[in-house]
């Protein structure tokens, strides 16, 4: 059984940010410092997610809007190693999507690690760059229309 929140309270952003912690800075070598910014609060700037996977925390994103343009930035989007292979990466990204048409976002972008582009382009997204490097890391520039 899969279910992906929007995260409301200070418990379920540390779960996020246990997960995030696991991918980015343990498996990947992202700076912890780095990985938490100024985002990274409930104060509605942005919207986070969380999904269970069988009662467990198994996955997280975030989504922002740019009020101007209507676009909305998608980040942090991970999966724990063990959940893999069960859907939660979609799940997490239908919930951001849903969270960005909420909040009146038009389209969507987010700055996708080339190995996971196959993963968004099944999604609906465009590549929409040349690589590009962030924290040691090959992404692309991915975008979609909501």
């Amino acid at each position: 059984m899969m279910q992906a929140i929007e995260i409301t309270n200070k418990e379920q952003l540390e779960l996020a940010f246990d997960i995030r912690k696991e991918v980015f800075v343990k498996e990947q070598g992202v700076a912890e410092e780095v990985e938490i910014d100024e985002y990274d609060q409930l104060d509605g700037r942005t919207s986070h997610v969380l999904v269970y996977y069988e009662n467990k925390p198994a996955g997280t994103g975030r989504v922002r809007i740019d009020e101007e343009t209507k676009t909305a930035k998608l980040q942090r989007i991970c999966v724990r190693a063990a959940y893999r292979k069960y859907g939660i990466g979609k799940a997490i990204m239908d919930r951001l999507e849903q969270l960005a048409k909420r909040d009146g976002a038009t389209n969507a972008k987010l700055h996708g690690q080339t190995d996971a582009e196959g993963f968004y382009v099944r999604l609906g997204y465009r590549t929409a760059s040349d690589v590009f490097m962030e924290e040691g890391i090959p992404h692309v520039l991915m975008v979609k229309e909501l």
